[in-house]
């Protein structure tokens, strides 16, 4: 099994940018922490960051034709904005499980609509860097 895990725009600010919503919890501790948990499965992991769009299409793009391909996505902003994001992930049909930190339905109204959760395996919102361990968990578990 092949998981890449995908994060949006400043996701690469988690720990400093506004703690009091997305915690304390970097990026960086939560690849740590899934490598750690991956560490005895059969499976691999490609972690990636990226502030440009068409970056995260280039990715899922990249995994069509590939065997075993599963996608942990946090898209932050594209969360309510991307539908090339959304018609990469329904070219490639790789299944994915959609990961927010904060509880998108519990903010602002703008921030309810996912262009996402529809066409996801499941999501995951507002568990914090919880979420990401929880959905690789999902993955190793129950996905054959």
């Amino acid at each position: 099994m092949n998981i890449t895990v995908l994060n949006g725009p400043n996701l690469n600010l988690l720990g400093k940018r506004e703690p009091e919503i997305y915690g304390l919890t970097t990026l960086v501790d939560i690849e740590r922490q899934m490598r750690d948990l991956i560490k005895d499965a059969n499976a691999t992991l490609d972690f990636m960051q990226s502030n440009k769009e068409y970056e995260l299409v280039d990715a899922i793009q990249a995994l069509l034709g590939k065997e075993s391909q599963f996608i942990i996505l946090n898209p932050a902003a594209f969360t309510h904005t991307s539908v090339a994001l959304r018609d990469a992930l329904q070219a490639t049909k790789i299944p994915f499980i959609e990961v927010h930190l904060s509880n998108i339905y519990a903010r602002e109204d703008f921030r309810k609509k996912s262009y996402f959760s529809d066409i996801a395996m499941g999501t995951i919102s507002g568990l914090g860097a919880n979420g990401y361990l929880l959905a690789l968990n999902h993955l190793l578990n129950h996905t054959k």
